[in-house]
C-alpha cells in the first residue's frame, strides 16, 4: 500500500512513523501542499492523504483519478476543501471526526484568557522589569453571557469548560442537543439573540455555504460594543474585510482567531524572511486588541497521536473492505 503524503510537517511524519510500524504502508511524505499543480506527483499511489490547507477541487480530482488513486484520507475533521460531490463514484474519501475535541476547546478558552487578561502584554512588561498594571484591565468571565455557534463535540466541551466559570450560556446549533443543554444548564436560541446578548462569541461550527461570513458587517453591527470573538473553525465563517473595518472603530473589545480566511499560503509556515504579506492579515497582527495563533488548536500530543492512529485505520479498514465510519457520503 503506498501513500503520498501531502503538505508534511516534522512533527506529522514522526507520529505517522510511529504509528505505522503496526501497519506497514510505504508512506512518501512531500512538504508541498496538495492542489492542481502538484496532483500528478501521486501517479502510482492508491492513497493520498491530505490536510487543511490542501485544495482537492474537481480538477485535481480529475488528475488523482487518472493516476490511480483509490483513497483521499483528511487527517483533520474538516473537508471544506474537498468536492466531495465531485469525487462521489471517482474517489473514496474518509477523515478524522474525533482526534480531541479538548485540545480545540481547550485552546479557544486559552485564547479568551489569554485576550482577556492581557497575558502577552504583562509578560513582556515584565521581562523589561516593569511591574506596573495600566493597560492590563480584563473582565470576570463569570456571569457574562457566552455565545456558541455550533455545539458538536467540541462545542460541548467549550460550553463545559465556560459553565465552569460561571458564564450563562446561549447556543445554537441546527441539530440542537435539547438533553444535553438541559444537563448542563444553558439554552439554545437563534443567531440573532446570539449576536445581539452575547459578551464572548465563539466559533465551532463547520464552514459550509450557509456558515460562510455568518460574522459580516451586518452581524457584527448586531453585537455589543466590547464583544469578543473567537474563531478555532474555520476562516472563511467571517468576512476578514468586514471584521477589518469594524474592528478600526473599536467596537470589538477583542478578536482571537486560530484560522483566517486566507491562511494557506501563512500559517504553519516560516513566513519571517519573506516579502509576501497579505494586507488585511498584517492590520490584524498590528491591533493591540487582537490575539492570532497559527492553526495550532488541534495540537496537542493526544490529538496528533489520535490523528495518526485513526488514518492509518481508516486505510486499513477500507482495503480490508470492512466497515469504516469516518467514510464521507454525498
Amino acid at each position: 500500500m503506498k501513500i503520498a503524503f501531502f503538505d508534511t510537517k516534522p512533527y506529522d511524519k514522526e507520529m505517522f512513523d510511529k504509528h505505522n510500524r503496526c501497519y506497514g504502508f510505504e508512506i512518501n511524505y512531500f512538504e508541498t501542499k496538495l492542489n492542481v499543480e502538484t496532483a500528478l506527483l501521486t501517479k502510482g499511489y492508491e492513497v493520498v492523504c491530505v490536510f487543511v490547507n490542501d485544495k482537492v477541487d474537481s480538477n485535481t480530482i480529475d488528475i488523482l483519478y487518472e493516476c490511480g488513486v483509490k483513497l483521499i484520507v483528511l487527517r483533520c475533521a474538516g473537508y471544506n476543501n474537498v468536492d466531495i460531490a465531485y469525487a462521489k463514484d471517482k474517489i473514496l474519501i474518509a477523515r478524522v471526526p474525533e482526534y480531541s475535541p479538548y485540545a480545540v476547546a481547550e485552546h479557544a478558552v486559552a485564547l479568551i484568557l489569554g485576550l482577556n487578561r492581557k497575558i502577552y502584554k504583562a509578560y513582556q512588561r515584565v521581562k523589561k522589569y516593569n511591574f506596573t498594571l495600566n493597560g492590563l484591565l480584563g473582565f470576570d468571565i463569570n456571569g457574562k453571557t457566552v455565545g456558541v455557534i455550533g455545539t458538536g463535540k467540541i462545542g460541548k466541551v467549550f460550553i463545559k469548560i465556560m459553565k465552569g466559570f460561571g458564564a450563562n450560556v446561549l447556543a445554537y446549533d441546527v441539530y440542537p442537543d435539547n438533553e444535553y443543554a438541559e444537563k448542563m444548564g444553558y439554552k439554545y436560541t437563534t443567531l440573532e439573540d446570539i449576536y445581539v446578548n452575547s459578551d464572548i462569541i465563539s466559533l465551532h461550527c463547520p464552514l459550509t455555504n450557509e456558515t460562510e461570513h455568518m460574522i459580516n458587517i451586518n452581524t457584527m453591527n448586531m453585537m455589543k460594543n466590547g464583544v469578543y470573538i473567537i474563531n478555532t473553525s474555520r476562516g472563511k465563517l467571517i468576512n476578514t474585510k468586514d471584521l477589518v473595518d469594524v474592528l478600526k472603530t473599536g467596537k470589538i473589545g477583542g478578536l482571537a482567531l486560530d484560522v483566517y480566511e486566507e491562511e494557506s499560503d501563512y500559517f504553519q509556515n516560516d513566513m519571517s524572511n519573506s516579502y509576501l504579506r497579505d494586507e488585511e492579515l498584517s492590520v490584524l497582527i498590528s491591533m493591540p486588541n487582537v490575539l492570532i495563533t497559527s492553526h495550532q488548536a488541534f495540537f496537542t500530543q493526544e490529538a496528533l497521536n489520535n490523528i495518526a492512529h485513526e488514518t492509518l485505520e481508516n486505510i486499513k479498514l477500507i482495503f480490508l473492505n470492512e466497515k469504516c465510519k469516518n467514510i464521507i457520503e454525498y
